[in-house]
């Protein structure tokens, strides 16, 4: 090897190094954003489990948003 191939090897292995020092953080936050994103699915889920269990205990009154939602639909009905 000559003086301006070893230069180029040099040369490349810092692009080489910058760039995967550019990258190493986006990669880092990508990895720690699917565990937080896998850890919320598997808490929803045992939520989910949990409320099933009890859903049958609980009654079934609609709620505020959901009454007044529905006088509002039936309001709409009728004038048109």
């Amino acid at each position: 090897m000559n003086t301006n191939q070893i230069e180029g090897l040099i040369g490349m292995l810092l692009t080489f190094g910058i760039l995967v020092l550019l990258v190493l953080p986006s990669a880092f936050g990508v990895a720690r954003d699917r565990r937080a994103d896998r850890q919320i699915r598997e808490a929803q889920e045992a939520r989910g489990e949990q409320e099933d269990q009890k859903s049958s205990s609980r009654s079934t009154v609609p709620s505020t948003a959901t009454w007044y939602a529905e006088g509002r639909r039936s309001k709409k009905l009728v004038s048109s």
